[in-house]
């Protein structure tokens, strides 16, 4: 497999209009696929196995990458616990079962972190999976994403199938869904304190202690990782990897206090009132902080830092608002500099999105 040699091969990205598709698919245009294969819900429901299989009947497919999901913050996990694990379990059925019957062997699951115990051991190995209980609230939607992992093994290992996972952190970036309660943490804070500056309120309530310590990837250094371990050779992924736990975490390696990352944003948004925590609230994890030691070692290193993530997200956002675009690349708030800019053009490892960056005018 070899993710970063054929760019003519025919790629498909289900979820492109969500915050993972968006940012794979500007991975696979900065490398230069040039037939990227999307379809949005309105002309293929992936809960539907008939339009799946229609689909797959139609297009002479390479490789795909999975990253069509239900997803949201605390609260959606808690309002919609039904909704999460059957979409979740149907979407990611439907595409591996069709990818098998169509002879595509080369396939990305995208899972997420919540597949851990809520207790794991910090940071988080690999081999926690399946030691323990999950996170109460986000429980349905943890174990769909880890069927989903045993579903990509399983095929693996009765059909011969090369297909793969990554189990990526807390994300944030462009394309990120944003509302006051279903979102996830990042944007959350980002409409609400944008809201409140906005409106000149004295002060914003936050859900939980603040104590709750969380990991965060910006979302183009994951889609950079997931093209990395499409790329590996079948030797290299088996060597971090094992027939009944092969898929790789994806981290930043550092985490923040909720309390801190809330003070981040309301640097970048600019508002100066008071954070106050709502301690009725649930926390969730008290701690998720992976180790993703064994994906660096094959040679992918993130490189957006939390704070120069943070301010892209809210320029992001800030876009969003005004012309409806909110999958458009990321351009900084910042301006990055020629050097920098060089230093990273100057590698094609490092061919990142920190191309697309710059200053708004």
């Amino acid at each position: 497999m070899n993710g970063n040699g054929n760019t003519s091969k025919r790629v498909y990205v289900a979820g492109h209009n969500g915050l993972v598709g968006s940012a794979i698919v500007r991975a696979l245009k900065r490398r230069g696929y040039t037939n990227i294969i999307t379809r949005p819900r309105a002309r293929l429901d992936l809960t539907e196995q008939a339009q799946v299989r229609a689909f797959f009947q139609a297009e002479s497919i390479d490789e795909i990458y999975l990253a069509a999901a239900t997803v949201g913050g605390i609260h959606a996990n808690n309002i919609y616990p039904a909704q999460f694990i059957y979409s979740n379990l149907v979407i990611q059925s439907n595409v591996i079962h069709e990818a098998w019957r169509h002879g595509i062997k080369q396939l990305l699951f995208l899972g997420s972190s919540c597949i851990y115990p809520r207790l794991a051991g910090q940071p988080i190995t690999e081999q926690a999976l399946l030691s323990g209980p999950l996170e109460p609230t986000n429980e349905p939607y943890a174990i769909a994403k880890i069927a989903g992992i045993k579903c990509c093994e399983s095929y693996n290992r009765q059909y011969g199938t090369n297909f793969r996972s990554v189990m990526p952190t807390n994300l944030y970036g462009p394309g990120d869904y944003y509302h006051p309660e279903n979102s996830h943490v990042i944007p959350a804070l980002i409409q609400r304190l944008h809201h409140a500056k906005t409106t000149g309120e004295s002060e914003v309530a936050i859900w939980g202690s603040g104590k709750a310590l969380r990991e965060f990837l910006y979302v183009d250094d994951l889609a950079d990782a997931c093209l990395h371990v499409m790329g590996l050779s079948s030797a290299a992924y088996r060597s971090a990897t094992s027939e009944t736990m092969s898929h790789l975490n994806v981290g930043s390696g550092s985490d923040v206090s909720i309390a801190q990352l809330a003070g981040m944003i309301a640097e970048v948004v600019g508002y100066q009132g008071r954070l106050v925590y709502d301690t009725s609230k649930p926390d969730g994890t008290p701690r998720k902080l992976l180790e993703s030691s064994a994906l660096r070692r094959l040679g992918w290193s993130p490189q957006v830092t939390l704070e120069q993530g943070l301010r892209e997200a809210y320029h992001s956002y800030r876009r969003a608002g005004n012309d409806g675009d909110r999958h458009a690349p990321a351009r900084g708030l910042d301006p990055l500099s020629m050097q920098c800019r060089r230093a990273f053009m100057r590698d094609s490892a490092h061919y990142h999105a920190y191309q697309d960056m710059r200053a708004p005018s």
